[in-house]
């Protein structure tokens, strides 16, 4: 008998390759997916170590391509478009990809049950919801009122987010390395 994990049918933040969606309306979707992960993990049953193992894996997952897609088109385009004084707001997202890929690189080893699991996961999390914090309520309105084409970066976001995702090993850690 199958068990349904909390992450099947419900987490995806891909939207349909015909929708047009603006950049910023891309990652506000990969934001709300991951924030469904760590909520579901942290209402997983301190046992259900099956659940908790695929929940991280499914985060580790969003959060590598998110993070690539965001490094590769969103940042330039947000380094390029933004005043002088706006550019440590990139400068400083670069600095917290890194820490959370650090995090999710440990993933590669650590497993659900081991000592530092669940801290890991916690830790991340917390990261990872600051960030978001920061994005959406500083870096995102300062790109939307720069005239940037964020339906332009939206479909370019799109298409290398979907490219990502088809090579995406199923397993956890930090696989940037392995999608170029």
């Amino acid at each position: 008998m199958s068990r349904q994990t909390p992450t099947q049918n419900s987490t995806t933040a891909t939207a349909p390759a015909t929708e047009s969606q603006d950049a910023i309306q891309v990652l506000t979707d990969d934001h709300r997916a991951v924030e469904k992960l760590f909520d579901a993990f942290e209402k997983t049953q301190k046992d259900d170590l099956d659940a908790k193992a695929t929940l991280v894996r499914r985060a580790c997952e969003e959060l590598t391509v998110h993070a690539m897609i965001e490094e590769e088109l969103l940042y330039p385009a947000a380094q390029e478009a933004l005043d002088e004084d706006d550019r440590p707001d990139v400068e400083e997202a670069y600095v917290e990809h890194y820490l959370v890929k650090v995090l999710i690189d440990k993933f590669t080893t650590l497993r659900a049950g081991d000592a530092g699991f669940d801290a890991t996961f916690k830790v991340m999390s917390e990261m990872v919801r600051h960030h978001i914090e920061e994005e959406e309520s500083d870096l995102f309105p300062k790109l939307r009122k720069s005239g940037a084409d964020l339906e332009a970066l939206g479909k370019k976001l799109m298409q290398r987010k979907e490219e990502l995702e088809s090579k995406l090993p199923k397993d956890a850690g930090d696989n940037t390395m392995r999608l170029h």
